[in-house]
């Protein structure tokens, strides 16, 4: 069983960059593929990018903006988003799966809502 705790989410301007960390229980934190899902009012849940070892995947829309990095010692995901717009305005959410390409994940965190303003 793995807790997921995300935080760091607040209301910024289009531009800024904010640091969201995932905090996760279990000693086999490590052996776990993270991701960050996000969602935004009225939308499906979507796929952000993912991280397993220190290989990482990204939504389109991210790319070149987010970057997931982890701490396996600390049980901690980071996602590090930078140049924000009122687009990534959502409520992030981190998962956890034991698979290396999971389709539904197993673990999900709480969500932490970001809101960039124009």
């Amino acid at each position: 069983q793995v807790q997921l705790v995300e935080s760091g989410g607040g209301t910024v301007q289009t531009g800024d960059s904010l640091r969201l960390s995932c905090a996760g229980s279990g000693r086999t934190f490590s052996r776990y593929t993270m991701a960050w899902f996000r969602q935004s009012a009225g939308k499906h849940r979507e796929f952000v990018g993912r991280i397993r070892g220190t290989d990482t995947d990204y939504a389109d829309s991210v790319k070149g903006r987010f970057t997931i990095t982890r701490d396996d010692e600390k049980n901690t995901m980071y996602l590090h988003m930078t140049r924000l717009t009122p687009d990534d305005t959502a409520v992030y959410y981190c998962a956890a799966d034991p698979r290396l390409s999971p389709v539904e994940w197993y673990f999900w965190g709480q969500g932490t809502q970001v809101t960039v303003s124009s």
